[in-house]
């Protein structure tokens, strides 16, 4: 079925209501004061879930009709936006422990209810569009399990150690949860290399296997207060320690043979924090946060050629240390129907990073090169101020809007560094409409400010992608003004559609850009447009006879346009997303515990473009797979999975030029990779 199709299928149920015939979903039930007092779209209590058995709050997350998790993962400090999930009517305060570990964490058996929200409603600046809200409990001692191992049937070792247990209980007027996980990757690939000159000749083939293997095992407790007077603390803390290597071997007919290796060997930790309690008829809360993340890299290549030439071989140490620190203080007040809330948060974020590069010389022993520019410490010191004001407009009609701004001061140290100060006008107005019982419609206007990748301003150097960036200490942070509409139909006992639509105007987007007569760096450009659709569907045929059949669709469409700095011509954004396409067919079979399905998923992204390569990622075919699920073998839900069946390949086409990009092409690497199929099994608890 094409996207064209599919869409008109969404979009005929999107503008269908039908009253009759369709069963109503359960009466709204009041949101918890902390999310302030609105009327949620839709209420699902746990009987809703029960044909699927779910062990967690994200199993139930997961099969909300039309919705999807947005993490919100590179959000600037913790001010407003984040992810769309609250936990009892409160953000989660973290970062890299993110929401939705947190969700798998808490048993569906203490899971009051969920409900669906719209978040221009909530007293929670900053929300839009879909919110789900999980109220829950913790009464007695519960634990959680997860084991999913994973094995690819080609040049891949066994994937056996992924898999997270986690407790929770209470005591007084403490709730706790205790977590050790462990983020488990075993992949790879293999297919033949071909090197062509400029007229497509072929000057070399080689043959080329990839392994990437990992583990990231981490340990994390969360900690919730609830005093007698309203006060609500709340503590998260977290460890990780990980490990990643990546082995290439690339064997030439031709030319020459490549051993490349790259290892990184880091730690890191979180502590994150909030205490609300009553204040002056108001509420204040204050929040922070520390993260350190210490990373050592260390990647080697050795070339061995045909022809008997010596050894050639270069190799590169780096050290990264990155650390943030936030605090941030929140003071809300009701004034008749309104919600007014005033936010200040001050941040430090800093990064410590040096590198040494090696070139092998004819005798055998790696000599230092200068890398001008890799040593350096980036720091940003931010302080922001903004006031929000909700209220509703009338019965169906809801206005929430902010005003603020942020001032931030950017310190580079090393050769070239420089000391700068911005000034930042940031705020938002967005309406939410119910227009029908059945219908809800969002519309959001925003000045935002991007965040800065430290990494940009420092010089580097890729061994693996063959080649290196100047340091661009003269980089800014990105602008944009977003306007975003999303529009949720329910369709009862039919299911639901949640579309979206988006326009961002951006000054200063960072891509490529030339540094001096022939270096380049991530730099700003003055202008670009980004804008896209997604949909969000879920389509239950009980309705039509298919008991326990359900389908699920979401697709997302971007495009964006900028002057490239070199030509002048227009293109998309580098590396940028295009497309991205998920479908899945469930069936759970009525009266027992088994249940399969099948899902394929595929993608596109634009051409990474630098000054002297063009890469490309020319994919095909998507990724089919099938599952087989029983959600009771002695109390565990257990499913089994194939996946990868139409051999989904990993190409890649990257041209290289004489000079700069608008030149004549010196050569081109034409890569196609393959991995085979995927057999994967997950066993999930709870005790």
């Amino acid at each position: 079925m094409t996207y064209r199709l599919l869409a008109s299928v969404a979009l005929v149920a999107l503008l269908w209501s039908p009253d009759a015939g369709i069963a109503q979903d359960a009466p709204p039930a009041p949101v918890p004061a902390g999310a302030g007092a609105t009327t949620p779209l839709r209420s699902f209590d746990p009987g809703y879930f029960d044909r699927f058995a779910p062990r967690t709050a994200l199993d139930m997350v997961r099969q909300i009709p039309g919705f999807s998790i947005a993490e919100g993962e590179d959000r600037r400090g913790l001010g407003q936006g984040g992810s769309n999930v609250l936990i009892n009517g409160e953000r989660f305060s973290g970062k890299s422990n993110d929401v939705v570990s947190e969700l798998g964490r808490i048993g569906a058996s203490n899971v009051i209810r969920i409900e669906l929200i719209d978040g221009a409603t909530l007293n929670l600046p900053g929300l839009t569009g879909q919110v789900v809200n999980i109220v829950s409990k913790v009464d007695s001692l519960t634990g959680q399990f997860r084991w999913s191992p994973r094995v690819r049937f080609r040049r891949t070792d066994p994937q056996f150690l992924d898999g997270e247990v986690s407790i929770s209980g209470k005591a007084g007027k403490i709730a706790y949860t205790l977590s050790l996980s462990n983020d488990s990757f075993r992949n790879g690939n293999a297919g033949i290399e071909r090197v062509l000159d400029a007229n497509g000749a072929v000057t070399d083939r080689r043959y080329e296997e990839l392994y990437v293997d990992g583990d990231r095992p981490r340990i994390a407790a969360g900690v919730k207060y609830q005093g007698d007077g309203g006060q609500v603390g709340n503590l998260n803390l977290s460890y990780e320690r990980g490990w990643t290597e990546i082995r290439e071997d690339s064997d030439g007919e031709v030319v020459r043979d490549r051993d490349y290796l790259e290892t990184e060997k880091e730690y890191n930790y979180e502590i994150g924090g909030d205490f609300l309690f009553p204040l002056w008829g108001g509420n204040l809360k204050l929040i922070g946060l520390r993260r350190f993340e210490h990373s050592p890299f260390f990647t080697r290549i050795f070339l061995d050629f045909e022809d008997r030439r010596p050894r050639e071989g270069n190799s590169l140490a780096t050290v990264i240390d990155e650390t943030e620190t936030i605090a941030r203080a929140e003071y809300g007040w009701k004034a008749g129907k309104a919600d007014w809330q005033l936010s200040v948060e001050g941040a430090i974020n800093k990064l410590d990073t040096r590198a040494e590069l090696n070139l092998l010389d004819t005798t055998g022993t790696f000599q230092p090169v200068p890398l001008p520019g890799s040593d350096a410490v980036v720091e940003e010191k931010r302080a922001e101020i903004g006031l929000s004001y909700g209220r509703p407009l009338s019965s169906t009609l809801t206005l929430q809007t902010s005003l603020g701004g942020e001032y931030s001061q950017i310190v580079q140290s090393g050769v070239g560094g420089l000391t700068r100060s911005f000034i930042r006008p940031k705020g938002f107005v967005s309406l939410a409409w119910k227009a029908t019982p059945r219908l809800d419609l969002s519309l959001r206007l925003q000045r935002d400010v991007g965040q800065l990748n430290f990494f940009d301003f420092v010089a580097s150097a890729d061994l693996g992608a063959e080649n290196q960036n100047s340091g661009n200490p003269e980089l800014v942070p990105q602008q944009s003004w977003n306007i975003d509409f999303q529009a949720t139909q329910n369709l009862g006992a039919l299911g639901s559609i949640n579309a979206k639509a988006f326009v961002n105007f951006v000054e200063d987007i960072v891509d490529q850009v030339p540094i001096g007569a022939t270096g380049e760096a991530p730099g700003n450009i003055a202008s670009a447009t980004i804008w896209g659709v997604s949909l969000d569907s879920t389509f239950k045929m009980d309705v039509i006879g298919w008991t326990g059949v359900r389908f699920d669709i979401d697709y997302t469409y971007r495009k964006s346009s900028l002057p490239d700095p070199l030509t002048g011509i227009r293109r998309r954004i580098s590396g940028d997303t295009i497309h991205e396409f998920s479908a899945e067919l469930r069936y759970d079979i009525p009266g027992g515990d088994w249940a399969m399905g099948a899902n394929y998923s595929d993608f596109s992204q634009a051409d990474e473009v630098r000054l002297s390569q063009l890469a490309e990622f020319p994919i095909r075919g998507g990724d089919l797979g099938f599952y087989i699920e029983n959600k009771n073998v002695r109390g565990l839900t257990v499913r089994a999975g194939l996946s990868n069946l139409i051999g989904t390949n990993e190409a890649f086409r990257r041209t290289f030029y004489v000079g700069r990009r608008d030149g004549p092409v010196a050569f081109v690497e034409d890569r196609e990779r393959f991995f085979g199929p995927v057999v994967s099994l997950g066993i999930n608890g709870s005790f």
